[in-house]
């Protein structure tokens, strides 16, 4: 098999796990409060990130002070991002938060032609703004008016887009299962302390496995995600990652019944197309250079 087949079944899976993950977590249908939701979660795949990058050597502290600032900032960002996306995933269709995240690639060609001074010709800001009306298609005001839960959908993808222009600013020699380890410690830390401060609810070995299952699935999409970036070539892996939808799709059909409307349907392809016409420009200029 070739290095990109190799990476394209690892990206298949790893949005696979996420999403998985996400659905489990949305299985508990608000029995557990967010931030215990989080914690459970966060011990098992702390100590699991832990022991993956002790394996691989990953415990190197002699970093820039600058790089473990934006290592500080891409951490708090992880934080914000999943309390805004669980938070909105508990009370919205599965396929529809996922949609709204497809639109992160569009958000980090913006982000780094803002923040990062990148050069993004007219076709490729085109193609963002032909992206944004497909999330406005997704997240549209209904019969109960605009949804606080779409909104939330957004600024998860504001908050990831933060910490992916983080990462990509850090210097090469940053170890990335170190990155990855101080995200979950953060998000592990933070539910914790905030755990401190509210009532727990009893956890019957129902929820206890389905919260197993996420940590689980949400394990084999960080390592998964950590291969992807050891094997092939970005821009031939990188479309797909809109597999997640797909699996959104089918999982939100099969287990909670949700099918999308039509108009979602078509702001999701929007997104979609926008998004393979993105990485195909990249790809087009990185051959020309």
């Amino acid at each position: 098999m070739s290095a990109n087949m190799n990476g394209a079944l690892l990206m298949i899976a790893s949005m696979a796990c996420f999403t998985l993950n996400d659905a489990f977590l949305k299985a508990t249908d608000g029995d557990l409060p967010l931030f215990q939701l989080l914690f459970l979660r966060g011990v098992l795949s702390t100590v699991f990130i832990g022991f993956l990058a002790h394996g691989n050597k990953a415990w190197q502290f002699d970093v820039s002070r600058r790089d473990w600032v934006l290592i500080g900032v891409r951490s708090a960002a992880e934080v914000a991002a999943a309390v805004f996306f669980v938070t909105a995933l508990l009370n919205m269709p599965l396929a529809n938060a996922t949609a709204i995240l497809q639109m992160l690639p569009l958000m980090l060609t913006l982000g780094s032609a803002l923040f990062l001074r990148e050069a993004v010709g007219w076709r490729r800001f085109a193609a963002i703004g032909v992206g944004f009306i497909g999330m406005l298609l997704i997240v549209r005001p209904g019969a109960d008016g605009f949804s606080i839960w779409s909104i939330l959908a957004l600024l998860a993808v504001i908050c990831v887009t933060v910490r992916d222009l983080s990462t990509r600013c850090m210097s090469a020699r940053v170890p990335s299962l170190l990155v990855t380890f101080a995200a979950s410690f953060s998000v592990l830390v933070t539910s914790g302390f905030a755990c401190l401060f509210i009532e727990w609810a009893p956890v019957t070995p129902q929820l206890g496995g389905m919260v197993f299952a996420a940590a689980l699935f949400i394990i084999g999409g960080y390592f998964f995600s950590v291969q992807v970036m050891r094997a092939g070539d970005v821009s031939f892996i990188a479309p797909f990652r809109y597999t997640g939808l797909i699996w959104a799709l089918l999982l939100g059909w099969t287990f909670f019944g949700d099918w999308p409307t039509p108009l979602t349907f078509f702001g999701a392809g929007l997104i979609v197309a926008t998004g393979l016409f993105t990485f195909y420009r990249e790809r087009q200029l990185m051959a020309a250079h």
